[in-house]
């Protein structure tokens, strides 16, 4: 199947996103507009693993949904990092963890309808205590469950968050 972009405009320019509006021709010749949110920044996420394999949870406030949501530690890349060193950096400024054992999950798009966001999730084990240096703005709680605990709270909808679902899921396999 063939899909041509014959426009292509930016309708919007922000601190963390860009949005296009394009024009497409469709495999049957009529055309149609889509809307792309850019994430210019990939992300890395940590799903980490304290001395007794219990994962450790932030807890943050999300303005999107106007509430607090369980989530592993993730962050957005900085310019030319690498997603295993975002990872690390991650780890330590919202857990205040350190490893040396990251081990790579998987990678997913959380969004493919609409959005351009990449998430390259690790798993990290054998932690110890560093600083924690949470970003201006960001207040968050720390929580620990056991992987079944974390595994019913996906299904009973205390989980919610996509990077978290599949890290969680991508471990249990």
């Amino acid at each position: 199947m063939s899909y041509e972009v014959l426009e292509s405009r930016q309708a919007y320019t922000g601190k963390m996103v860009d949005v296009t509006i394009d024009t497409l021709r469709l495999p049957n010749g009529k055309t149609t507009h889509r809307e792309t949110v850019i994430r210019g920044k990939d992300a890395a996420a940590i799903l980490p693993l304290d001395a007794q394999g219990n994962i450790i949870f932030v807890r943050q406030y999300r303005h999107a949904f106007r509430q607090m949501l369980l989530e592993i530690p993730a962050g957005v890349m900085e310019k030319d990092e690498k997603p295993i060193d975002c990872a690390r950096r991650e780890l330590a400024e919202e857990i205040g963890k350190h490893t040396n054992h990251l081990e790579y999950l998987c990678e997913i798009y959380p969004t493919v309808g609409y959005c351009t966001e990449r998430i390259y999730i690790y798993y990290a084990e054998d932690l110890t205590e560093c600083q924690q240096c949470m970003d201006d703005g960001e207040w968050i709680e720390i929580e620990t469950y056991s992987l079944q605990e974390a595994l019913d709270m996906i299904v009973n909808g205390k989980i919610k968050d996509a990077k978290t679902v599949a890290a969680i899921y991508a471990y249990h396999s």
